[in-house]
């Protein structure tokens, strides 16, 4: 159903309909009270929630990292970040029910990759994590704005367009990554030039429409009567989202600090 696609894999095709009509899957047979459904204040609470969580372990990778200024002191907790995170966004995706615990502690782990990167790149580049955070926010308003107020329209064009967009970048990402256990790298697009400045924000401006994807998204899924849970879930799909944002703007800030 075209009503229910969007490239967030945590939002993939599908989960919110199913949701609705899982409620006896899920326990009980019957139709969902309406404060058993998901609303769209309760989704933007529990995103609140979820950006506390992140911000806490951040804090405390940041601190941590800049008590010894030695990047093997935080080795380990960007290690469990980025493996705990994942884990923790594959069992979120695969049972979207456990998303009220779940989702947390994606966000707790995620807390502690960012906190350490942002921390590392903070010392080379006095006030880039600062400015990251503010970008990052900034284009969440700027695209919950042009959304609310229907300047850009989710047709399916649209979302095929950025679906296809995203999963060219995720490809041309894992081909990088294969092409670099033999030696091999793109110079031209991880530099600091003018390619590689574009690609990148090529690629901040696609992150950026998967939110307006992420919020159509989020706002069928509470047309649809979703089970409270889903707010979590819903959630948690905007955090996946401004997690890669906030990676990439911290990515193109550096490139165009290193060029100074």
């Amino acid at each position: 159903m075209p009503l229910f696609k969007t490239s967030n894999p945590a939002l993939g095709s599908k989960t919110f309909e199913e949701a609705a009509r899982g409620v006896g899957r899920y326990g009980g047979g019957g139709a969902l009270d309406v404060t058993d459904r998901m609303t769209l204040n309760g989704t933007v609470n529990r995103t609140g929630i979820l950006l506390l969580c992140a911000l806490a372990t951040a804090s405390y990778t940041w601190y941590s990292f800049m008590q010894t200024r030695d990047p093997g002191s935080i080795g380990g907790l960007l290690t469990l970040g980025v493996f705990g995170g994942f884990i923790a966004a594959m069992v979120t995706i695969f049972k979207t029910n456990w998303a009220p615990i779940t989702a947390p502690i994606y966000a707790l782990f995620e807390g502690l990759f960012l906190g350490g990167i942002s921390a590392f790149l903070e010392l080379r580049y006095p006030g880039l994590a600062i400015q990251a955070v503010g970008l990052t926010f900034g284009v969440l308003m700027t695209m919950l704005v042009v959304y609310a107020s229907g300047m850009i329209r989710v047709t399916n064009k649209l979302r095929i367009g950025i679906i296809a967009a995203t999963g060219g970048i995720c490809l041309f990402y894992l081909m990088e990554m294969i092409l670099g256990l033999f030696h091999i790298n793109f110079m031209a697009v991880n530099g600091s030039g003018t390619i590689g400045i574009g690609f990148s924000l090529l690629v901040c401006a696609v992150a950026a429409l998967n939110l307006v994807l992420d919020f159509d998204f989020i706002e069928q899924g509470v047309n649809y009567g979703a089970p409270k849970y889903m707010e979590w879930y819903g959630a948690f799909g905007i955090m996946v989202t401004l997690v890669w944002l906030y990676v990439e703007i911290l990515n193109l800030l550096s490139k165009m600090r290193s060029r100074n």
